[in-house]
This record gives structure tokens, sequence and C-alpha cells, in this order.
């Protein structure tokens, strides 16, 4: 097969072992910088261009889109999808699930736990808003935010609506905010299943090291392997199927009403191969064999 693995990079962890498992299989693999390529939209010829050439000829695509290059880079794939091309990951799965308040609505209809979560552009109504989710303390949360950046914990009513203003007062995109009950029992500790075609193939607990209530191994947490309750395995893969994602990486808190889940990436990185031990590259070129042949597949998902 031939297959192409849109990233930022040959230098990537995900992306190298993804090379060299499709290698290893004897598949004809290239690395597309998708922020280098260029799409030509006319009637029914849709054609996407990377360095003066035009790509064609791909069974499959593997895209590790930025949480920057979202809309770039799902244009790209969305353009490859016009031209029949398979993609593990269909465009609107990826953007949909880079936006929490769009994410975690959908994670509610489809009946997954999540923390309590309202969203308002009214920094002066903080008291209701903060009785909806129980009081304070409270995670402050801007809807892009990524790798734990843009997330406040806001220990009173007054810390809250000062971090308010200062988010609306600097959110010139008018990106949503969001505010999220504090879990006391999960600080500073998540768990992130790694789900591939509807299975849980690896997982680890990652925990902080120091006082930070964030535990994401770009904060400096620690990953260490941990065996999911049943009930979890089944809320992490109902979380990737209700983004549509056939491959995905699912955080999730451990609270006293059961697991939570706090967010669904698209291109989760590969980190956690380093701490359990589960060759997850694998998975994923054998999850493209059996499934590039049969077509792309129609995303069902709506919103």
């Amino acid at each position: 097969m031939r297959i192409a693995i849109l990233s930022n990079g040959n230098g990537n962890y995900s992306t190298k072992r993804l090379v060299e498992e499709a290698k290893k299989r004897g598949h004809e693999v290239r690395v597309i910088k998708y922020r280098d390529c260029y799409a030509s939209i006319e009637r029914n010829n849709p054609t996407v261009s990377y360095r003066g050439e035009d790509l064609s000829g791909y069974d499959a695509i593997i895209p590790r889109i930025a949480s920057y290059m979202t809309r770039y880079g799902s244009a790209i794939v969305r353009q490859l999808e016009m031209q029949g091309v398979y993609t593990v990951s269909s465009s609107i799965a990826i953007t949909r699930s880079r936006d929490k308040l769009r994410s975690l609505q959908l994670l509610a209809k489809a009946g997954v736990g999540i923390p309590k979560t309202v969203v308002s552009r009214n920094s002066t109504d903080i008291d209701s808003l903060i009785e909806k989710i129980g009081g304070t303390p409270v995670v402050i949360k801007l809807a892009r935010g990524t790798h734990g950046n843009g997330v406040v914990l806001a220990e009173s009513k007054k810390a809250a609506k000062s971090v308010l203003q200062a988010f609306y007062l600097t959110n010139e995109d008018g990106t949503n905010i969001l505010l999220q009950e504090y879990i006391e029992e999960s600080a500073g500790m998540d768990i992130r299943a790694l789900v591939v075609g509807g299975r849980v193939v690896a997982s680890m607990k990652r925990q902080s090291l120091d006082d930070d209530f964030r535990s994401n191994l770009h904060k400096g947490g620690e990953g260490t392997v941990v065996k999911l309750t049943e009930e979890e395995t089944k809320m992490a893969v109902k979380a990737a199927k209700a983004m549509g994602l056939n491959v995905a990486g699912v955080d999730m808190m451990r609270s006293e009403r059961g697991p939570l889940i706090l967010e669904v990436n698209a291109s989760p990185g590969f980190g956690i191969e380093k701490v359990t031990g589960r060759d997850v590259a694998s998975k994923i070129i054998e999850y493209v064999e059996l499934n590039a042949k049969r077509g792309s597949k129609k995303d069902k998902v709506g919103a």
C-alpha cells in the first residue's frame, strides 16, 4: 500500500514510529508536511499539491495535525477525502474534537460521563455560574487550549471573576470559555487511554510532580502503567466513537461517580509506548491495512 503521513516532519517521535512500522510491514510510506501543501478547488477536480507535485495514488493517509494548525490541516485532509483517499481520521472528526465546547456537547449527548460544565460570555453572573457546577474551586478553560495551556484553577469566586475578565479581555478570536467543576479526588492525576478501531490498545496514568492540578506530560507530569476498569474501557471507546475518531487519545479522571472524560485527542502522542511498552504504531498500521481497501467510510456523526 501507499501511505501518506500528514505531519510537521520526520523528526516527530510519533511520525518516526509510524514510518518504521509501515516499512516493516512492506508498505510504501511518505511523510508529507501538510503546512507546505496547497489545495486547488474546482468542479470535479479536487487536487492537493506538495512542493510543486500533485499528490495522487495514495491508498490511505494518517493525519497528525497539530492543534494550532487544525483549520488548515483539516482542510487538506478534506481535500484528500474528496479524492476518495481513505483517512484514518476524518476532517470533521478532527475539527470537532479540537473544540472543547463542541466535543463536550457531543459527549454529553452520547451519554458519556463528563465534569459539570457551563459556558457563558457574562462575567457579572459569576455567582450563579459557579453554583451550577457545585461551587469553588472551579476550573476555567479556553475551548481551544492544548497541552494544559489556557487552563486555570480559581480557588474563590473573586479569583474566578478576575480570571474570566482577563480571558474575555485578551480573547480576541472569540474562543469560548468554559467553567468546569473541580474533581478534588483526582487533582493532579488523569488517565490517557489510546483507542484504535474501537479498542483500547494502551493506557497510562499521568501524575503531576508538584502542586499543579494539571497532569499533562508536557507540563512535567509523570506517566505510569495503569489497568483500566471495565467501565473506564467502555467509556473510552464510547468517547472516541462519539467524536467519530478511529484513533484517539482519551483523557479521563477517576471520580466518586465514575470515570469522567476530559478530552478526546485526534492526534495523540506516542509517549505512551515508552511508558507501557505497548506497540501503538503497529496497531494503527494494522487498522489502516484492514480498512483502507474498503474505501472511505461516510462520517455518520453529526454536528
